[in-house]
């Protein structure tokens, strides 16, 4: 077995603070990172963010700032929240860092050079939020086949790699390393699904936006995300084509990629044939991992149905927001997520089965032999299987963990909990406490509990670290370590415990939903503009407002707002300039019938002449252009 282990979440898009969707990952990663220390190995552990590309540009420039002021800003909320959930991270990487930027640079360099990389142009569909080109057939009903929104045609200067140069090499490595993509069901769909087709030269640098790496010697290009984002795990190891660093030479290859299974192919297709074309070894494993669903939709900002980490960890606490993270997210399917499941859950597991547990054991200690755990003197009926139970978890749980079933591995320390309670229902220590004569075989009950306890508190270290701690401390446990998992007896007889506090006090369900129901019925609450003053009817009339059908809309030259209508009004053509670009491409206008104020006089914006103002609606940083309900004449007055 290896004494080294490198694992990685994908890093975290700065375009707005994560949900608890995405936070997911890291919890999941901590937990394997954990578990792998706890085992005695030399664990490093990667996250960061990416920082580049055209929709943080857009995003900045709508928000009046730059992309590296609103990165800043994401940035510390997403190592705010990891630090919030207790992720023992190693390094944290930013793409905006110099030695990244400065490594992706050689890396896209020596790929050119050795003609991995060439220039053409690139005609076709691209999806902003997912950042990827789609041919037209590849389009689903017109849109992103990946995020279901809308696309726009784009036709650039771009460089390219020669995926389809590689495909056999990495088919073969595929079907060589059968662990390589797990779970086996995401291989099949890469393997099927973008393989076998065939492979596409991929885009791999940008020039309609400038937010990004230049590329060295061609700088009117950025580094587009994959080249810039994906080499993020090996450049935070000091890796660069001239020179290896040290942390690269040790931990290289990863043991585990941690992903989202919507960004599986980057991660098992350009990312491996990346490495191949550097000539370096390819990760061990990519897990994608399924999605933490809203209750039966995935968790999108977008749609609003969003559940936030600290929010979660104010109601709840972080060790019961972990628990949940990963105990009820399964394997290969979504998981799901609700208050009210996540109450029921926090309640039987938390409160009754595992924190009763700890309570009532610590209080009868106190309570019987003063606060010190006795002499295990008596032995009796279900002794050994208790025992047996609780030593021997740590091999099933590490049998499960090898293969990252980490729902799996929590259900077998509640296995331990489950007994634990079972044997204080068999061997009854309040009637035991009524007798001096039994007062031995209650000492020994006890000390089992205690035992059993430290066992549960050891296991539970990777996955609620913050729990762990407070049991060892309320049973007086020092030794928490792996190898003392598999033996039934390592606690001190003598031992003073502390006091019983309850580790998960009981939720009152009603109550704490009629709480969340009005805290999210205030965030939900629209703030809206204040009124105007009063006008009289006659100042309105002198505005006319008609409808007029968009013939042509394009974005002005060297303008980040302008966008260039040609209204046809009533047969009549007219040319409006408006400052809305970031907020409507103009292929989705094309067609709409729209409000505009006719009477405004002329003016010259950057050297055209603008007659009248399109009438929008904004509502805090959204703006859409105001259309009519039906397709009424070109030309109408509004009244």
């Amino acid at each position: 077995m290896s004494d080294k282990f490198y694992i990685t979440t994908a890093i975290a898009y700065t375009s707005r603070k994560p949900h608890i969707g995405n936070t997911y990952e890291i919890i999941l990663t901590d937990a394997i990172a954990r578990f792998n220390r706890f085992l005695g190995k030399d664990v490093f552990f990667l996250t960061g963010t990416d920082e580049h590309g055209q929709k943080i540009q857009e995003i900045a420039e709508a928000a009046g700032i730059t992309p590296k002021e609103h990165v800043d800003a994401v940035v510390e909320e997403i190592r705010s929240i990891a630090d919030m959930l207790n992720i023992s991270y190693d390094k944290f990487i930013r793409t905006t860092d110099d030695y990244h930027e400065k490594a992706v640079q050689q890396i896209f360099k020596k790929l050119y050079d050795q003609g991995d990389i060439y220039k053409s142009e690139y005609e076709g569909w691209y999806c902003t939020p997912c950042e990827s080109f789609w041919t037209e057939t590849q389009l689903k009903d017109g849109k992103c086949p990946d995020c279901g929104r809308e696309v726009k045609k784009t036709k650039e200067e771009a460089y390219f790699f020669k995926m389809s140069k590689y495909q056999d090499r990495l088919m073969q490595y595929i079907e060589e390393h059968p662990e390589f993509i797990q779970p086996e069901s995401r291989k099949k769909e890469m393997v099927n699904n973008f393989l076998k087709p065939g492979l596409q030269d991929l885009c791999v640098s940008r020039t309609s936006f400038s937010w990004g790496i230049p590329v060295s010697f061609d700088p009117k290009h950025v580094v587009y995300v994959w080249i810039d984002a994906l080499s993020n795990y090996i450049t935070a190891l000091g890796y660069t084509p001239e020179e290896k660093g040290e942390l690269y030479k040790k931990y290289w290859p990863a043991d585990v990629h941690i992903i989202g299974k919507d960004i599986l192919r980057f991660h098992t297709i350009y990312w491996p044939i990346m490495l191949m074309a550097l000539g370096e070894p390819l990760p061990k494993q990519v897990f994608g991992h399924p999605w933490m669903l809203f209750g039966e939709e995935k968790m999108s900002k977008s749609r609003g149905n969003v559940i936030y980490a600290e929010d979660l960890v104010r109601h709840f606490g972080v060790d019961a927001v972990r628990y949940y993270s990963l105990h009820e997210m399964p394997f290969q399917q979504d998981g799901n997520i609700t208050y009210e499941v996540f109450i029921s859950r926090f309640n039987s597991d938390l409160a009754n089965t595992l924190g009763n547990l700890v309570n009532r054991t610590v209080s009868m200690i106190n309570k019987y032999f003063d606060g010190i755990i006795p002499d295990p003197c008596a032995p009796g009926d279900f002794d050994e299987d208790l025992k047996g139970i609780a030593s021997g978890a740590v091999a099933k749980i590490e049998e499960k963990m090898k293969t990252l079933h980490v729902a799996d591995s929590i259900d077998e320390i509640w296995a331990v909990v489950n007994r634990a309670n079972k044997y204080i229902d068999e061997t009854t220590p309040w009637i035991l406490a009524k007798n001096e004569e039994t007062k031995p075989r209650l000492g020994t009950v006890l000390y089992n509990l205690a035992e059993a306890i430290r066992i549960i508190a050891a296991l539970l270290s990777s996955f609620m670290p913050e729990t762990s701690k407070k049991i060892a401390e309320q049973i007086g446990a020092s030794e928490l370590s792996y190898e003392s998992t598999k033996t039934f007896g390592t606690l001190r007889a003598g031992t003073k415990v502390g006091e019983a506090v309850p580790l998960f006090a009981r939720i009152d369900a009603e109550a704490k939903m009629a709480e969340l129901e009005a805290e999210l019925a205030a965030e939900e609450k629209p703030e809206i503009e204040p009124y105007k003053d009063y006008i009289e009817f006659e100042e309105f009339e002198k505005l006319d407002i008609r409808v007029g059908k968009v013939i042509e809309c394009e974005r002005v030259k060297k303008s980040k707002k302008l966008l260039r209508f040609i209204l046809d009004v009533g047969g009549e053509q007219r040319q409006i300039l408006s400052g809305i670009s970031q907020f409507h491409d103009p292929e989705e206008l094309l067609g709409k019938n729209v409000l505009f104020v006719a009477n405004l006089k002329p003016r010259k914006i950057m050297g055209l002449e603008s007659n009248g103002m399109i009438l929008s609606a904004e509502y805090k940083d959204e703006l859409t252009v105001l259309t009519t309900l039906k397709d009424i004449q070109s030309g109408a007055v509004m009244v």
